[in-house]
């Protein structure tokens, strides 16, 4: 007995020898209060309001030398941990065979439903339900990738339905003999455009169907959840909702990912969400959501979000950011939008397995599947997993620290419920942006914005870290950009120095919306407006976003008059990348007085591929009228023109 219990991992300890697993439910004691974090309390939460957290990559952690504490800083059961900070439901990822011929995973914690088995069995254990969620496929499935499963690879969709219902029904009924608590199973990962394989909505509903009739007969008291992502695109849940209605799919829950430096803005979501339950009678919830508390990677391995990641940044990388983001998210779902029934967090334990270096790191990511994907998946999925394979991407997303204790910002899953006090301090210094004219004198501000933990902003002295010599570089009549730091309130500060030419027009990169501009569709377009997207703007957080679907339905005029400018040679210059385009014809203009006096050809090609075009030197005569634009005329190809426009820029030629 004595030497049973020296290899039992301290994880199986605590499952299978004080409670036994799937049998009797822990008692847990819940967390109090927080002596550094402010949780706003979120009025009307409902009892049974599901407080999530993904941590499907756990056991392939621990198999790798990771240990998680709890509040005491002393190693425990993290299933423990989370249930006594709130959490109320355990999602787990089941792929069909993340395996290649020789057993070798592929990572991403090489989840099977033997996986959620046994994480199914010790989240039973302390009081937490399951949430299954199916990829139907055997690797990674996400709005850019529904792979088939190589088992399923050449069938028919009649064929692949049957297949999906009964290995949905084989792999819930382990669960259902393990005693686990199951309270909702998804059917597919993110199936925005996709699922197993299949691009047509009647064939994915067809899919869809089989795994809820599996889920209806092995439990019928678990929700059925549908998910998917981008809530930012406009449109796009309604067109699936109808779809979803009009193939007749039976689910009960419409979930959407939201990562807030991707998806756009909260109240879009509770928007879109509350569009669904009013027309279909759906409960919505978040399925995926995170956040940074710090900038830093601790594994070698990049990752999604950090300072310089072409993200937009809603909060501070710090813990109380975190956290914020967090009480934000769940404050929407139950507060603003109709029917929302809960918030799942994202692998909150997806920590490093190592801090020493990328070799013995990776090493470990390929023996235990760690990582978030190992090059054993090129059999799979030669041209992602098989390229780029390696760690966690989001180690600093996760609500455990390097070392594995709980981040304070893990505790707000149960502090929402009655709000929690903490000295307001300093959190985080905004960056500076600021922009001079080339013979304007650069001059540093005294002060700068700081983010407080209560998520207000005070101004509080700087100090720059600057020389008469480094001003006079910058004071020189270039244009040019400068980086300069320097400190505030014991954090570090950052400003942009940007040397431009004046510039005459307004609102140049669509920042403040469709201000200042005149656009007007002259083919009805499906889509024009000024998106929010950071990874798709030339500079700044917007652009004039167009798509359209049909031929020859692209054509419009985005134009500003700028009125009287001082006579003198200009210059005028404008941005577009796109795609599809076909048949096209796109130019920059000026007009002096309602007449095109000067054009600059452009086209679109390919995503990211930005044609600028530029009217090097036309002349304005005194009192002449200006105006400055864009044409574009697409016939369009395949799936229909898009493309993005930025960056209108009309300054002095000499």
């Amino acid at each position: 007995m004595k030497r049973i219990i020296i290899m039992l991992t301290t994880a199986a300890l605590l499952c299978g020898l004080l409670s036994g697993c799937g049998e009797k439910t822990a008692k847990v004691e819940k967390v109090k209060s927080s002596d550094s974090l402010i949780v706003r309390k979120i009025e009307g939460i409902p009892e049974d309001f599901i407080m999530g957290m993904d941590v499907s990559s756990v056991l392939a952690e621990e198999a790798s030398g990771v240990k998680y504490c709890g509040y005491d800083g002393k190693e425990q059961d993290i299933f423990l941990t989370l249930a006594q900070s709130g959490i109320n439901y355990i999602r787990v990822r089941v792929w069909n065979d993340p395996f290649d011929e020789k057993g070798n995973g592929f990572g991403g914690g090489n989840c099977t439903i033997d996986t959620a088995v046994e994480i199914g069995k010790r989240a039973t254990q302390y009081g937490m339900k399951l949430l299954v969620d199916f990829h139907y496929s055997d690797f990674w499935a996400d709005p850019g990738k529904q792979m088939v499963p190589r088992a399923w690879a050449g069938m028919d969709i009649d064929a692949k339905a049957d297949a999906a219902y009964k290995y949905t029904k084989e792999s819930l009924e382990k669960l259902k003999a393990a005693k686990v608590s199951v309270g909702m199973v998804q059917v597919g990962n993110e199936t925005t455009g996709g699922l197993a394989g299949e691009t047509d909505w009647k064939n994915i509903c067809a899919l869809m169907n089989a795994g809820s009739k599996a889920v209806r007969e092995v439990f019928p008291e678990a929700l059925v959840a549908l998910h998917f992502a981008n809530p930012e695109k406009e449109g796009s849940y309604y067109t699936i909702g109808r779809r979803l209605d009009y193939y007749m799919v039976d689910y009960d829950v419409f979930a959407s990912s939201y990562y807030p430096f991707w998806h756009g803005t909260l109240e879009n979501l509770a928007n879109v969400l509350t569009q669904v339950a009013d027309e279909y009678g759906k409960k919505v919830m978040v399925m995926e959501t995170s956040y940074a508390f710090t900038p830093e990677d601790t594994d070698f391995s990049g990752n999604t979000i950090g300072e310089g990641s072409n993200v937009i940044k809603n909060y501070p990388y710090t813990v109380q950011g975190q956290a914020n983001s967090v009480i934000d998210v769940i404050d929407t779902i139950v507060n603003k939008t109709k029917s929302g029934i809960g918030v799942v967090y994202w692998e909150g334990a997806w920590i490093t397995v190592g801090t020493e270096s990328w070799e013995k790191n990776h090493e470990i990511w390929e023996k235990y599947g760690s990582g978030w994907a190992s090059s054993y998946a090129s059999v799979y999925d030669p041209d992602d997993a098989g390229k780029y394979y390696g760690g966690s991407a989001v180690d600093n997303q996760a609500m455990f620290d390097v070392s594995g204790h709980p981040l304070e910002s893990l505790k707000l899953w149960q502090l929402v419920r009655t709000g929690n006090d903490a000295p307001v301090k300093a959190d985080a210094v905004e960056d500076s942006l600021l922009t001079f004219d080339i013979n304007a004198p650069v001059v540093l501000p005294d002060k700068v914005n700081a983010v407080m933990t209560d998520g207000t902003r005070q101004s509080i002295p700087v100090t720059w870290n600057v020389t008469q010599s480094d001003l006079d570089k910058m004071n020189a009549p270039q244009a040019a950009k400068y980086d300069v730091y320097g400190e505030a309130g014991g954090m570090r500060a950052y400003a942009q120095i940007s040397k431009i030419k004046y510039n005459y027009v307004k609102n140049h990169s669509f920042e403040d919306g469709d201000e200042n501009w005149v656009i007007t569709d002259l083919a009805k377009a499906d889509q024009i407006y000024v998106e929010s997207k950071v990874t798709d703007s030339l500079t700044g957080e917007k652009h004039l976003h167009f798509w359209s679907a049909a031929k020859n339905s692209v054509e419009f005029t985005a134009e500003q008059n700028v009125g009287k400018i001082p006579a003198g040679r200009y210059s005028f210059s404008m941005s577009i990348m796109g795609g599809d385009g076909g048949a096209q014809d796109i130019y920059a203009y000026v007009k002096a007085d309602g007449e095109i006096i000067a054009k600059a050809p452009m086209k679109i090609t390919w995503y990211d591929s930005w044609d600028t075009g530029t009217i090097e030197s036309f002349e304005v005569s005194d009192g002449q009228d200006i105006s400055v634009g864009i044409y574009v005329k697409c016939a369009g190809e395949g799936g229909g023109a898009w493309g993005k426009i930025d960056d209108a820029i009309l300054n002095s030629a000499d």
